[in-house]
């Protein structure tokens, strides 16, 4: 076993570990703890795991970040826990770009290679995208013009999906514009 292959399985370890834990501490309120934590360390973590050195290693471990990244998406983006908007629009300007480019090239990889273990499940993507939805709609109009503008800028728009969030800015945009047409 190389020295590579023992620290991915101690990280694989203590990622599954958290993913445990994050169903057992709603059970303790310390939930928006530990949110507060996975955001304030976000940066740190992918730091590490964009590493040059790892580009084509620790499949596992990627899949795995992005599935308890998905879960602290979910508890912001749905309300069970309350951030307030410059820790949203940092986990989601964090996130966001390394989810999108880790999904197109995990699918890259599967079309490669036919025997690629590592993917990220239809159920999982849409979950991640309807939080991120979620979480954007809840920010202020500003911040989620530009997280709207990072993703149309971006290569991959297909995944994820947030034109519903777009179309919803749209119609904000537009609404508040003419009211205060009308107020004037």
């Amino acid at each position: 076993e190389t020295t590579y292959e023992s620290a991915e399985k101690r990280v694989m370890q203590s990622l599954s570990d958290l993913e445990w834990m994050f169903n057992v501490l709603p059970k303790m309120d310390l939930m928006k703890d530990f949110v507060g934590n996975w955001v304030d360390t976000s940066d740190n973590i992918l730091v590490v795991v964009e590493d040059k050195k790892l580009d084509s290693a620790f499949w596992g471990l990627k899949v795995k970040l992005i599935e308890v990244t998905a879960k602290v998406l979910e508890a912001v983006g749905y309300g069970n826990v309350i951030l307030p908007a410059q820790c949203r629009v940092h986990l989601l300007k964090t996130w966001l770009p390394y989810i999108r480019k880790m999904k197109a090239l995990l699918d890259s990889m599967a079309d490669k290679e036919t025997e690629f273990p590592y993917k990220l499940d239809e159920d999982l993507c849409q979950s991640i995208e309807g939080a991120m939805v979620s979480l954007i709609l809840a920010l202020p109009s500003s911040d989620q013009a530009d997280i709207l503008a990072d993703w149309m800028s971006a290569e991959q728009l297909r995944y994820p999906d947030l034109s519903e969030a777009f179309e919803v800015w749209c119609y904000r945009t537009k609404s508040a514009k003419r009211r205060l047409v009308e107020g004037l």
